[in-house]
């Protein structure tokens, strides 16, 4: 888990406050971990594929990449924090278009504080985490360290879900990265520096032996968010130097070393103007043999964005990220892959919430209290919380912001709002602002409001100034517009503005600009809420969600 521009580790900073070249590809061998099992017969590859992609392959923030091919489906994880479900598991055929599929970790129950009862768990849960595949028993393992304090394993049979949680082990494994040895043996590698290897039972469930197999040298400072892998007999751990640098250690005597240190990458041009260096992700190899490295880039506002390069190896079995013009690549050609079955279904369009679960595109901000909401017929969100403070509020869900830029609209029902409730659209962070209703009096307001943020600590310093308000004609519907511009850069903006017809629009209130700071980890999303002042009772039920680009 890294930090942008800083040379430290995101530990240390929450304590202290050219193209593919396929010829000069190796015969390596396939691992558990690249990939489950080769295709029963050589299959077409997909004519309809684009010949070439762009980076970011996804403009969402999804950081701490880990991936893998199970067969002929890519899968890969990410860090989610306080969000609820954690965990994303991310699917794509070819490495380029990606959807949701699931999320490993279905509940944070860690502890109050992430349920935002008398504590909150802001930037904590769920860090640099570990995927995994075992043929053997045909089992996805998600494996993470929650504050510092032990480790979890979660398993299911396929990455949608049902996922369950298969042990507890006393260890914080910190930013680990999981591999399945060729004789079925699971393997952990991990830490800050000081990097370290554990072998776990044969179900998974405790540490059979932990082993220090390698101390960071002084000259290159931090290293963490271990991957693991087992290339052509070889040991392989991944590991990144936040956030400008990539290296990797190779053990050719077994998964306990000793092992020896190479440079992959530093301060490489990355392919977001603006954006950071493109590290800590993983490696995998397509069906044809030939290998990507899956990093992110530091990009806020919007958070950190998958990008995907192609990598070759030298004689004596070290990567090489193949670059343009001495640079991480805006574009490469196409992984050649088998046509996919289907298409992915979209990161972003229309939700009308007409299933009874939610799509999941969506996580809450902390765990939810699921007797106050429900979808099926549009979403209803029941306030759940009596404060002024939206970052205690719970139910509050929320979105990824597509970037460059793009616009979400809600049609919101609010004629079961009671005296004293705010709900509506945020632009959610650290520091946030948001349009919506205010019920007083029995009058209905709608609002902008702007100021709403905290410290460090992740404490309250602002609940919010409103900033321009308009009467609610008759009716019960309204519609909510928040536009966000997040490119890395200062002053991004975010716009504001609400329709009674759901045709035209009016601007309401400044332009709100969208902090860049690192340290919330998480970029800016679009927020649903609805929360009581006064006294729970009060509902509303949003009917339609869009998220569109330019």
């Amino acid at each position: 888990m890294s930090c942008p521009r800083h040379p430290v580790s995101r530990r240390h900073a929450l304590t202290a406050a050219t193209g593919l070249v396929t010829g000069a590809l190796l015969p390596l061998a396939a691992t558990p971990r690249a990939s489950a099992a080769a295709p029963a017969a050589p299959q077409a590859l997909d004519p309809t594929a684009a010949a070439s992609y762009t980076n970011p392959v996804i403009w969402q923030d999804f950081a701490d990449l880990d991936v893998i091919r199970v067969g002929d489906t890519f899968y890969a994880s990410a860090s989610t924090m306080h969000y609820s479900p954690g965990a994303p598991v991310l699917r794509s055929y070819d490495l380029v278009n990606w959807e949701i599929a699931g999320h490993s970790v279905p509940v944070l129950d860690f502890g109050a504080k992430y349920d935002l009862n008398g504590a909150r768990g802001y930037v904590r849960g769920i860090w640099a985490s570990t995927l995994a595949y075992r043929p053997s028993n045909r089992t996805f393992y998600w494996l993470g360290q929650i504050d510092f304090a032990r480790t979890y394993v979660y398993t299911a049979t396929a990455a949608e879900g049902p996922w369950s949680r298969l042990a507890t082990i006393g260890t914080p494994y910190y930013d680990a990265g999981l591999l399945v040895d060729t004789d079925d043996t699971l393997y952990v590698a991990y830490g800050n520096t000081t990097i370290h290897v554990a072998q776990l039972s044969p179900d998974g469930r405790s540490q059979v032996r932990s082993q220090q197999v390698f101390s960071t040298p002084s000259s290159i400072g931090t290293l963490e968010g271990a991957r693991f892998y087992k290339i052509n007999g070889q040991y392989y751990i991944f590991l990144t130097r936040p956030a400008n640098g990539q290296y990797i250690l190779k053990s050719t005597s077994g998964p306990f070393g000793p092992y020896t240190l190479r440079q992959v990458l530093l301060d490489l041009r990355g392919p977001i103007p603006g954006g950071g260096v493109p590290h800590q992700g993983g490696l995998v190899r397509t069906q044809g043999g030939a290998w990507y490295y899956l990093a992110f880039v530091d990009a806020y506002p919007g958070g950190r964005m998958p990008a995907l390069a192609p990598v070759t190896w030298t004689t004596d079995g070290w990567p090489v990220v193949q670059l343009v013009d001495g640079a991480w690549g805006t574009s490469y050609p196409s992984p050649a892959v088998p046509a996919p079955p289907r298409q992915v279904a979209p990161l972003t369009g229309v939700d009308t919430f007409d299933r009874t679960t939610l799509d999941p595109r969506w996580e809450w901000n902390h765990n939810p209290d699921n007797t106050k909401w429900s979808a099926g017929n549009g979403l209803t969100l029941r306030t759940a919380t009596v404060t002024r403070d939206l970052y205690w509020a719970r139910n509050t869900l929320t979105h990824r912001i597509q970037g460059p830029t793009s616009t979400a609209t809600v049609q919101l029902d609010h004629s079961g709002m009671r005296d004293g409730d705010r709900a509506g659209l945020a632009l959610l962070r650290d520091s946030s602002a948001w349009i919506g209703l205010k019920r007083d009096g029995g009058t209905t307001r709608v609002v902008m409001v702007d100021g709403l943020a905290m410290d460090g600590n992740w404490n309250t310093t602002g609940t919010g100034t409103e900033r321009a308000s308009a009467p609610v004609p008759g009716g019960n519907r309204i519609w909510l517009r928040a536009t966000a511009d997040i490119r890395p850069g200062s002053a991004r903006p975010g716009t504001f503005s609400y329709s009674t017809d759901g045709t035209t629009f009016t601007r309401l209130g400044p332009v709100f600009s969208l902090g860049n700071d690192w340290r919330f980890f998480m970029g800016y999303r679009f927020a649903l809420f609805n929360h009581a002042t006064q006294a729970l009772g009060g509902a509303v039920r949003v009917t339609r969600f869009d998220l569109s680009t330019p």
